[in-house]
């Protein structure tokens, strides 16, 4: 994994947990990689991806089961989708907005290029 300097690790390996399981990979019901497993694969500190699992707790998205470990929660897409669309909200979209403001974009040569970008990647 390709970490970025503008946010911390834990949230960006949090970003691809909650990936995981919008992509049906991690399933609820299903236990999840352990925090030295995920560490490994990313090669990370296990202490960052316990501070994820933890932060991911606290959202709702995972939960722990003592002794055997984490488990993607039943609303787990659904809280993970609304986290995710307030922080592009919030955060990517004026910046976005900007961008085209700037450059000259209309909106359907956007509209245009996002059904391509769905047929692309994602039919």
């Amino acid at each position: 994994m390709d970490f970025r300097d503008k946010q911390a690790i834990y949230l960006q390996i949090a970003d691809y947990v909650s990936e995981q399981i919008l992509l049906d990979r991690w399933v609820a019901g299903e236990k999840i990689p352990s925090v030295r497993d995920l560490a490994a694969e990313l090669e990370v500190n296990p202490n960052t991806v316990m501070r994820t699992y933890e932060f991911l707790s606290q959202q709702g998205v995972i939960a722990n089961r003592r002794g055997i470990g984490y488990f993607p929660e039943e609303e787990a897409i659904d809280r993970i989708k609304t986290y995710r669309r307030e922080q592009f909200l919030a955060n990517d979209l004026p910046a976005f907005f900007r961008n085209m403001y700037l450059l000259g974009i209309e909106l359907p040569e956007i509209e245009s290029r996002y059904e391509q970008f769905v047929t692309t990647h994602f039919d």
